[in-house]
């Protein structure tokens, strides 16, 4: 009997209907069976998509049910619902797919695909919750094997109920003669536990620049590993067409051991490793792409067009299953200075022949030639058109699948166009990587018609892609108005201006240490408060929020720097040997600094010219806690200018404002734990972040994990508002006031979220945003802290880059044309003056710009009794809340525990 087992269950697969009334050994089966599609005829073998191969393991064919594309760049998305109620394991993947028909494959795990369609167009989503990618397929990349004993978990409580498979079909031709296509990709699953669990690791830069013509430019990325340890056993590069190699490398105790290198100019499959590599806690992740811009005659930044460039590594790894993470992610460079003793060979590019590299020509050159300028037109290997927006899309963009992503630095969503053919025009110029204004721009006007249907089409698709990326109730911001007759003489502003980087401004340089807290004393100088050699990493505190790292001793530097704000000259310094772990800084109206640790536990009250120490400290050291005699990791200090009052933001593991008298004796409290996912008016996850607005009696609070401002009477303690815009993000780290406006910074966004780190200016009678402003020099990665003054210049201190900008305020340039001489000319009307107003109140005369540099190391370096101890090193700050156990990415700034044991991870 047992030998007639296999025969009847295929027999039961191809013949349901006629055994109805038996109960099959298959009934594990049997939801999947119901839900089967039709595949066409001409996909021969794939009409069985679940396969036995044993009491344990089965195959699953995982195929589009006989598609023909009608236009090239489509993407095609399909789902499968896994076969079994119980948990199961990928343990082995192998495509069924030709890049003569297919460019790309990505294949994902969910619980709910977004469409349950036998196939949708993916620009309807990929799925609705979380997923994760389980495996790529590009460019007739060979299968990829998975170690004995390695398994991707998918079922059960805890793993992925669907898969859903995304085709991308870059160039139709293949299909003139109306075949139908049945790509895709068979798994092949076991139900028995497998002991190693399989995930996926992914470095990429986001912010690389190729100069036009240099001949080699280097790309890093470096995050130091935060988790149980891992082995990688697999690796895949991807760049475009400017890549020469790719190289990625574990770095323990200065030593550099290869993970992979590979020229991403060959297949692009998983490649295995030449010799096992571990990551342990602790290890630097490092990896380096080498570019050439030659060919170029502008600069290629990084994103997802075919013009644009990509630098990618991502690591296939297992890890023991009860401490399994399915996907992590390093998005930054926090060690540059380790690059200097990278083996040279990740310099060397890697020769290709001709006849080896596999390239996709989707489109003929006159469609994309003139996207770009280059002085010779090379073959593209990818030419797309973004039609999708949900997280996995945009993944997939990221690992080098899609193309024609939208540049947001190239675009000023400030800028409001004055009618709808204004801003379909500014799309298209989006859309198609132009300035407006540009020479090359200003083709003749036969080669506009010619690319008009594909301006047309593209315009179309990025209206579909802002549709999907918010949906309509994310698009409107949440405001609650103030009380009627409250604020109405709270001035106006409508947002005619914009802010900038103030470029000659030499404090950019400033620090190479984390920057915690900024602020501006009563002549207007810059007071930063930064945390010297000491890091806040997983290591500083147990469970119980007691700072372990003691041993180490106070800062030995001067923590506190008061700066000139023309030329970034150090014009004084205190706060050496007082301070752990500094966060907030705030100064009061009488010049005194107000400053928490968050290893102490405390807040302190320092004269600037008193050396004798802190007039004033509130909380004990080196003891949490939540009474009226104890804090827990303060954030923030504000003392109103009227009454004296102090205000404490206390902070990472309690959630409350705590009231003081001007003496330091307990008022009130008030604020409880966000619970839930829409957390309740007077409801925080760490509070990080005050401003006080006198004339109206408000405190205003960052509510930062919540991604939302929220305001108080500071009477009664009343809630007032709360401001909160989509293009916060989930994060919204420091705020400042100045009469009627409010500036804020986010953070740095969740791996796939869309919001990208920025300041912003906000309308403080209304809460509308009317300005939103990032940095030329550098990058935001972490700003941490954000400080205005009246007269419009802004602050912000970086913990990640090390850096503190200053911004100014400028009038938006007025473009408009005009006749001379009967030749008709554009003419740009741009006022030079800062910004005033007749009160001098709000947007006052800037204050000239000073030239110079500082570094600290010299710095400190050139004065007695100091050293360069910790400002040559480049420290970092990631979130202070614990991330999602899948994102992996860098994060050592404010723990508040242990790294804990995580949960079961969803694959």
């Amino acid at each position: 009997m047992a030998g007639r087992v296999p025969s009847l269950l295929v027999l039961l697969l191809v013949f349901p209907s006629s055994c109805l009334a038996f109960r099959s050994p298959l009934s594990v089966f049997k939801r999947f069976k119901e839900t089967t599609r039709p595949f066409s005829s001409e996909c021969l073998g794939t009409t069985r998509p679940i396969i036995p191969i044993d009491s344990s393991d089965f195959a699953l064919d995982i195929r589009m049910p006989g598609v023909i594309p009608k236009q090239s760049d489509t993407y095609f998305c399909m789902s499968m619902r896994l076969p079994v109620d119980e948990e199961a394991f990928v343990i082995d993947f192998k495509p069924r797919a030709s890049m003569d028909t297919v460019h790309h494959m990505l294949l994902f795990g969910c619980n709910m695909p977004s469409s349950t369609g036998s196939y949708w167009f993916c620009d309807e989503g990929t799925c609705t919750d979380k997923a994760n990618i389980l495996y790529a397929w590009a460019r007739n990349a060979p299968p990829t094997r998975l170690p004995k004993g390695v398994g991707f978990r998918v079922g059960g409580e805890t793993g992925s109920k669907y898969f859903v498979l995304q085709v991308h079909y870059g160039d139709i031709s293949a299909f003139r003669d109306n075949h139908k296509d049945c790509s895709g990709v068979s798994l092949h699953l076991t139900r028995l536990p497998q002991p190693l669990i399989a995930g996926m690791y992914l470095m990429m830069s986001v912010d690389t620049v190729i100069p036009a013509g240099e001949k080699v430019v280097n790309s890093d990325i470096s995050c130091h590993y935060k988790n149980y340890p891992m082995h990688v056993f697999a690796y895949r590069v991807h760049t475009h067409h400017l890549g020469k190699v790719v190289s990625g490398y574990r770095v323990r105790n200065g030593q550099w051991t290869l993970i992979g290198r590979q020229s991403p100019q060959l297949p692009q499959a998983f490649y295995p490793v030449e010799h096992p590599v571990d990551v342990s806690f602790g290890d630097l992740l490092a990896a380096r792409c080498v570019f050439t811009g030659e060919g170029r005659t502008e600069a290629t930044h990084i994103g997802g067009t075919s013009s644009d460039e990509m630098c990618n590594l991502y690591i296939m790894y297992y890890m023991e299953a009860k401490h399994a993470v399915s996907f992590m992610t390093c998005t930054q460079n926090v060690a540059p200075d380790t690059f200097r003793t990278i083996p040279p060979e990740a310099n060397i590019p890697i020769p290709v022949k001709s006849d080896m590299v596999m390239m996709h020509e989707h489109h003929k050159e006159t469609e994309y030639k003139d996207k770009i300028p280059l002085l010779q037109q090379p073959k593209r290997e990818e030419e797309e058109v973004l039609d999708q927006g949900d997280f996995y899309s945009l993944l997939s963009k990221l690992l080098g699948e899609r193309e024609d992503v939208v540049h947001v630095h190239k675009y000023n969503p400030t800028e409001k166009a004055e009618s709808e053919s204004d801003l379909v025009a500014e799309i298209a110029n989006v859309v198609q990587k132009k300035d407006l204004g540009r020479s090359d721009a200003r083709e003749g006007a036969e080669h506009e018609r010619g690319n008009a249907i594909l301006v047309r089409d593209r315009i179309h698709k990025f209206h579909r892609l802002v549709s999907t990326l918010r949906p309509p109730e994310s698009r409107v911001s949440s405001l609650q108005q103030p009380l009627p007759g409250e604020g109405t003489w709270e001035p106006e502003h409508t947002g005619d201006f914009h802010m900038e980087e103030a470029l000659d401004w030499p404090g950019v340089y400033l620090l190479p240490g984390q920057v915690s807290g900024v602020a501006l004393d009563p002549k207007n100088n810059l007071v930063i408060f930064h945390r010297g050699d000491h890091v806040w990493d997983g290591n500083s505190f147990d469970s119980k929020f007691v700072y372990q790292q003691i041993g180490l001793g106070p800062i030995e530097e001067d923590t506190i720097l008061v700066i000139d704000p023309n030329n970034a000259a150090v014009l004084q310094s205190s706060g050496k040997n007082l301070f752990y772990l500094p966060h907030g800084l705030s100064i009061d109206k009488d010049g005194n600094y107000w400053v928490t640790d968050v290893a102490l536990h405390q807040v302190f009250k320092l004269d600037p010219n008193n050396k004798e120490g802190p007039i004033l400290i509130l909380g004990r050291s080196m003891q949490p806690g939540s009474d009226q005699n104890h804090f827990c990791q303060p954030t923030d200090v504000a003392v109103d200018p009227g009454t004296g009052a102090i205000y404490v933001s206390d902070g990472y593991c309690n959630s409350r404002i705590v009231q003081f008298s001007p003496s330091g004796e307990f008022i009130t409290q008030w604020g409880e734990e966000s619970s839930g996912s829409s957390p309740l008016p007077g409801q925080f996850t760490v509070p990080h972040s005050l401003a006080l607005v006198p004339h109206l009696s408000q405190l205003c609070v960052a509510d930062r994990e919540n991604g939302r401002i929220q305001c108080f009477k500071t009477d009664t303690k009343e809630f007032v508002r709360e401001i909160k815009h989509s293009s916060f993000g989930r994060n919204v780290f420091a705020i400042s006031y100045i009469p009627g406006l409010l500036f804020a910074v986010n953070g740095k966004p969740h791996f796939g979220d869309q919001e990208p780190v920025q300041g912003f200016v906000m309308n403080f009678s209304n809460g509308e945003i009317i300005d939103i402003f990032k940095p030329v020099r550098k990058h935001f990665d972490m700003p941490h802290d954000i400080v205005a003054s009246e007269d419009g210049t802004v602050y912000i201190g970086d913990a990640h880059t090390n850096t503190v900008w200053k911004f100014t305020l400028t009038e938006k340039v007025e473009h408009r044309s005009v006749k001379k001489a009967g030749i008709e000319v554009q003419e740009i009307k741009d006022s030079e003056h800062k910004l005033e107003t007749s009160s001098g109140r709000v947007l006052g005369r800037f204050r000239g710009k000073g030239s110079g540099g500082l570094n600290l190391g010299n710095f400190f370096a050139s004065r007695k009794g100091y050293s360069r101890k910790g400002f040559d090193r480049l420290s970092t700050e990631g979130s202070d809340q614990e991330k999602e156990e899948d994102d992996g990415s860098e994060s050592e700034e404010e723990y508040s525990a242990p790294l804990p044991a995580p949960a079961p991870s969803s694959s």
